[in-house]
Order: C-alpha cells, then sequence, then structure tokens
C-alpha cells in the first residue's frame, strides 16, 4: 500500500513539474523544434565533418553550426538587404506614396456614380491618413518587441542546434532511457520524425520557391516594377499558412486596378494568381510529403491544414508530425496484439493445431503457405 501511494505521488510530481516545465520553456519549443528539423536536414554533414576530421564533439558540432549558419542565414540576409534596397529606393521617391489627384478624383467620383454619395477626395486623404496612423503606430510601437524576439529565437535556435550536434546522441539515449516503451518502438518514433521533418521543410520550401518563381513571372508579364522585391515577398508570404502568396498578388492586382488603372492587367494576374500560384502549393507538398515520409497525400494536405486551423503557424510542422505519429503508434499497436495473440495461442493446450482446430500451415515466424 505505501509503494502504491509513493508512485501515486511520484506520478503527481512528474505531471506538476512537468506542466511547470512546459509553461516555462513554452516560448522556446519553436526555435528548439527549428532547431532539430536543422540537425535532421545537416545530419549527414555534420557526421562527414565528425569522421574526417577526427575532432572532439564539440569542435566537430561548432564546425558544423558555423557551416548551416553560413549556409541557411547569409543568403536570407542577401536577399533581405536586396529586397531591402529596393524598397528603400520606393521610399525615397520625390512623391513618397502620395496619391496621384487625378487618380484620386477619378476613383471618388467613380464611387460617388455608383453608390449614390457625395464623399469629396480631402475626406478620403484625411481617412486613409487616420487609418495609417491607426495601423502604423501600433505596428511601430511594437517593432522593438518584435525585433528583440526574433533575435532571441535566433540566438536559442543556434545555440540549440550546437548543443544537438554536440550531445545529441547522449541526449536521445538519456530519454530513451526515461520512457518506458520498448526501445525498438522509440527508434521507430525517431525514424518517423527525422522522415517527416525532412520532408516538411523541403515541401514548404519547394512550394514557396515554385510560387514565388510563377508570381514573378505574372509580376513581369503585369508590367509592375521592382519584381525582385515583388518576388521575395512572394517567397516570404508563401511561407504564411492560409494567406500564403495571395497577401503580395492580391495587393499588386488592386495596386494595378485602382492606381494604374490597368484593368486587364490587374485581372489577367488575379486570374493567375488564384489560378496557379495559390493552387500549386496544394499540388507540391501534399506530393513532396508522400514521397519523402509515408503518409498519403490527402492525410499529408489535411495534417497541414488541420494543423495550421488548430495550431497557427506551428501547426504547419506539428500537424504531420502528429499524424505521421499516430500511424506509427497504430502500427506498433497492431504489432503488440498480434504478439500478444501469438504468445496467447502458444499458452494454450494443443496450441498447435491452431486457433480453430485445424493444423497450422507455418512455425514460428514462417507464414503460412498459401500466403508465403
Amino acid at each position: 500500500m505505501n509503494r502504491l501511494v509513493s508512485f501515486g505521488v511520484l506520478l503527481g510530481l512528474v505531471v506538476l513539474f512537468g506542466v511547470l516545465s512546459l509553461r516555462v520553456m513554452a516560448s522556446f519549443l519553436l526555435p528548439m523544434l527549428m532547431a532539430a528539423m536543422l540537425v535532421v536536414i545537416f545530419g549527414p554533414l555534420h557526421r562527414w565533418i565528425r569522421d574526417r576530421t577526427r575532432w572532439p564533439d564539440w569542435a566537430a558540432a561548432g564546425l558544423s553550426t558555423l557551416l548551416v549558419v553560413l549556409i541557411v542565414l547569409v543568403p536570407v540576409s542577401l536577399l533581405i538587404f536586396r529586397a531591402g534596397g529596393e524598397a528603400f529606393a520606393i521610399l525615397r521617391r520625390p512623391e513618397g506614396f502620395k496619391l496621384d489627384p487625378h487618380v484620386l478624383d477619378g476613383l471618388v467620383a467613380r464611387f460617388n456614380e455608383t453608390t449614390g454619395l457625395q464623399v469629396t477626395a480631402d475626406a478620403v486623404n484625411t481617412e486613409l491618413k487616420r487609418l495609417l496612423e491607426d495601423w502604423i503606430g501600433p505596428i511601430a510601437a511594437r517593432a522593438p518587441v518584435v525585433v528583440a524576439k526574433i533575435l532571441i529565437s535566433v540566438i536559442v535556435t543556434i545555440v540549440s542546434l550546437f548543443y544537438f550536434f554536440a550531445d545529441g546522441g547522449r541526449m536521445l539515449e538519456a530519454v530513451t532511457r526515461l520512457i518506458p516503451l520498448d526501445r525498438r518502438y522509440q527508434w521507430q518514433l525517431l525514424q518517423e520524425f527525422e522522415e517527416i521533418s525532412r520532408a516538411v521543410v523541403s515541401s514548404i520550401l519547394l512550394a514557396a520557391g515554385a510560387q514565388a518563381i510563377l508570381a514573378g513571372l505574372g509580376f513581369y508579364v503585369a508590367g509592375l516594377g521592382k519584381v525582385f522585391l515583388l518576388t521575395l515577398l512572394t517567397f516570404f508570404g508563401a511561407l504564411v499558412p492560409v494567406a500564403g502568396a495571395a497577401i503580395v498578388w492580391g495587393t499588386a492586382s488592386l495596386y494595378l486596378l485602382f492606381f494604374e488603372k490597368n484593368t486587364w492587367a490587374a485581372a489577367g494576374l488575379a486570374l493567375w494568381g488564384a489560378g496557379v500560384v495559390s493552387t500549386v502549393d496544394n499540388i507540391i507538398k501534399p506530393i513532396v510529403l508522400h514521397g519523402q515520409s509515408k503518409l498519403h497525400p490527402l492525410l499529408a494536405l489535411l495534417s497541414v491544414l488541420g494543423g495550421v486551423g488548430a495550431l497557427g503557424p506551428i501547426g504547419i510542422f506539428v500537424g504531420p508530425i502528429a499524424v505521421a505519429f499516430l500511424q506509427a503508434a497504430l502500427t506498433m499497436l497492431r504489432t503488440e496484439l498480434v504478439s500478444l495473440t501469438d504468445e496467447g495461442r502458444a499458452a494454450l493446450p494443443g496450441a498447435e493445431m491452431g486457433a480453430i482446430g485445424r493444423p497450422q500451415a507455418g512455425r514460428g515466424n514462417d507464414p503460412p503457405a498459401g500466403l508465403a
């Protein structure tokens, strides 16, 4: 009885401190998850460095971390600086973002004719200025906090990446000893995580790249300037779940319609964006997820969409991983049930006659003759 009470208290302590630890670490879970995925993707590179150099684990991990940072962060930074240069050039234009009075007068006149109202251009300018102040003010006020959070997340990701490279094997060994699950099932789950992580990252980057290239072609044909900036914005927009690339090509279509008064170009870009750019995302992701993991294409698509709807942006990673783990767990459960059934049959008298009194076709691990 005392031992049972002690076990209950211990289980309660584990749950209590587990919940507290989860709340403490909640803000770092996404950076650590990103670091784990980078370790999965660049694991072969780290193993090659470790085997070739024969350096201590910390030195090989440091070199691997440096290479990952250079491979991932440097190209992204160069692209951002290039796009930032184009955006800065737009901001330095003498006309800035002021609306052309003739364009504004035409829009107001068309609106008044359609609605029967008597709206003035000055009233529109005043309302637009107020809306911009209401929107941009809070964003500007929160900008330092957002930048600080991004920097902290990047630092946590890099530090976690180093320690995962250096002590990943020992960490896994320590965790597997604490989990009361057969060792082969634990390694099977880890293999599922490795496969699905590589598949998720590959599908996201390939889909975003394809959408950016297709959208850039549409921007060029529509006659928009700063195509590189718009293409890069489309790539980053495609990484955002739900709205995705439509944020960019939709805004560009509205600009062509209301400011450039190019109805055909606006309609063509909108049709290209809705029919091709945003559609290719739902084609590439399921194909890549199915090709690099065991998920069915339909499950792959629904796991991404459902994960985003339930968990937000992080759901694009967690959704497929959860579905893949469920699929693996069901397979393990079936294996255990078959094993328990076989053990129960072996324990029965005359078990060699089979479950319904007929001689079995095979023995041990050999399949029945009719299924061989």
